[in-house]
């Protein structure tokens, strides 16, 4: 099955799924992924000592680390239903930037809302990215049908997008779910949102000009 995947899909889980497992306590245990896990914006900024203290690499590192098993076999679920269509329809380079963007954007989203916190929490996993796959899914293939899990009822992905971001937003403002940063997730389909707009030249951006008119080809094709 992972032949077929597209290559910046495949890597990615190759890559989550290894580092999941030097995660694990009979290799390098978590301690040692601490200067790459989100830390909080609080305290002095010391560079010499990242584990306990915002740097900036690790706008993009928590996002290919996991809490648990759980957290890493439903991330890649995610990645690999809405990574490959995305990745075939866009090319490689596009979606690995519109991954990564998503990554960090759903980090900067997480550092604001944790800096107006009392305690706020160290952030690692990629659910940021994720979101802003499933937000991208829902805006290329709107009509597209998809299976929610539980409870197992199909629907467009356009509703699927939207239920999930109207219950991200209830549950981060209410905190009903404590323990799961879900302003993360919301940042990651804001920052999305907001590179698809600017790739279509769509508001707020300005239009983006048109090319150059291709060049007639008067080369005749020799069989």
């Amino acid at each position: 099955m992972l032949p077929r995947l597209p290559t910046v899909t495949k890597a990615l889980l190759i890559a989550n799924a290894i580092l999941f497992l030097l995660q694990q306590p009979f290799l390098l245990g978590d301690a040692t992924f601490a200067p790459f896990m989100l830390q909080p914006l609080q305290g002095s900024f010391d560079a010499f000592s990242p584990g306990g203290n915002f740097q900036p690499w690790q706008l993009l590192t928590y996002g290919f680390l996991h809490g648990s098993f759980g957290h890493l076999f439903f991330n890649m679920l995610a990645v690999f239903m809405f990574g490959a269509p995305l990745e075939q329809t866009w090319g490689e380079k596009r979606f690995l930037i519109y991954y990564l963007v998503c990554v960090a954007g759903a980090g900067l989203c997480q550092l604001l809302v944790g800096s107006l916190m009392e305690n706020p929490a160290t952030v690692l996993g990629a659910s940021g990215g994720v979101f802003g796959l499933l937000l991208a899914y829902g805006m290329l293939f709107p009509n597209q049908r998809v299976m929610l899990l539980f409870p197992p009822i199909p629907m467009k992905a356009r509703t699927f997008v939207i239920l999930f971001g109207v219950g991200e937003l209830v549950l981060g403002a209410t905190g009903w779910q404590p323990g799961v940063a879900h302003f993360a997730h919301l940042g990651g389909m804001l920052f999305g949102w907001l590179l698809i707009r600017y790739w279509r030249g769509q508001p707020p951006f300005k239009p983006r000009p048109p090319g150059p008119p291709k060049r007639p080809n008067h080369l005749r094709s020799i069989k």
